[in-house]
């Protein structure tokens, strides 16, 4: 497969997924605003959800307070912002155009559809009636896009890159809401906001679809050691970091060439310790390190993948902008 071409529909994914995670974080964002709490507290909320994205930086250049349709507005619809979901629902919508012959009918109706449907969304007032039902609507897509992709795509290389974009960036995405909403809590001020802890992790588990999985798998009282275990080395749930990372370290394998050696090696590396780590060792070593640790490995292997199998310069031009403010902010930080 053309390098150029690999490189759209592993980006396509990306966009696609990080649309969702997007629409995922800013649901549970919006449900805990609307629960009795302190005003310093729900701006917390939005800080954390701000500082997920690394956008902190960017929101803060063109934005007065910490209000929540500011930041709803944010990031869901401001062009300026290329992590919106209407930023990368347009991006993927013209990755998947420039590969339109590389890809089923079926899943181009669906990407262009979503778009075209999105900006009638917003143009007819959803976010201001309804914001709940806007991300719902978005992770519908999301879901239907994946869902054709699988039920009408060939399993060949472009299928093996769209899925290689959906899962680093799922498992990148995970990763920073664990390591955010953990330092959230131990930030608060408010003692009062002890409270919430079981709305909280509810919240969290519910913008990764864990709640449920959640119960099934504990059948008990919301923990946030069992929460980490869950997000992080659950290899039976889809979204976690384990689950993840061995759809990589297979996909890699299957489309490894001469020069990704390397890139494969990586890739099994991450995914081998997440299988064999243990929750409580990973908390007595300090969660946040961990996590911060997880994230630069995992963006050094989209790195690789892209050097490896991609256009390393129309990769960067792609991330680049999305990336800018996040590596700023990450090193400030």
């Amino acid at each position: 497969m053309l390098s150029r071409t690999a490189d759209h529909l592993f980006w396509m994914a990306r966009y696609t997924e990080r649309a969702e995670n997007t629409a995922r974080m800013l649901d549970a964002n919006y449900q805990m605003s609307l629960l009795p709490q302190s005003d310093e507290y729900a701006e917390l909320g939005w800080r954390a959800m701000l500082s997920i994205s690394e956008l902190s930086g960017v929101y803060a250049a063109a934005h007065q307070g910490m209000k929540s349709h500011d930041v709803i507005e944010f990031m869901s619809r401001d062009l300026a912002n290329p992590s919106s979901i209407v930023s990368c629902l347009r991006a993927a919508r013209e990755n998947a155009r420039a590969v339109r012959g590389s890809i089923t009918t079926e899943l181009w109706e669906t990407l262009n559809t979503t778009w075209l449907d999105c900006q009638r969304l917003l143009l007819d007032g959803i976010l201001e009636r309804d914001p709940y039902e806007f991300f719902e609507w978005v992770k519908f897509r999301s879901h239907l896009s994946r869902g054709v992709q699988l039920g009408t795509m060939v399993k060949d290389d472009a299928f093996y890159f769209m899925r290689l974009g959906t899962f680093i960036e799922r498992a990148d995405n995970t990763a920073r809401i664990l390591d955010v909403k953990f330092e959230m809590l131990e930030q608060r001020a408010d003692t009062s906001a002890q409270s919430l802890d079981y709305y909280h992790w509810a919240a969290v588990l519910r913008s990764v679809s864990g709640f449920e999985v959640y119960r099934k798998v504990y059948r008990d009282v919301i923990t946030p050691e069992r929460v980490a275990g869950l997000l992080i080395l659950n290899g039976d749930w889809p979204r976690s970091l384990a689950a993840s990372m061995t759809e990589v370290g297979q996909i890699v394998e299957r489309v490894t060439n001469g020069r990704s050696e390397a890139t494969s090696r990586l890739a099994a590396q991450l995914s081998a310790e997440l299988r064999s780590a243990r929750v409580g060792d990973i908390l007595a070593g300090g969660l946040h390190a961990y996590l911060v640790d997880f994230l630069a490995r995992v963006n050094d292997l989209a790195s690789r993948v892209s050097r490896d199998f991609l256009v390393p310069i129309a990769a960067e031009t792609e991330a680049g902008a999305a990336t800018q403010s996040q590596s700023q902010t990450r090193a400030a930080a």
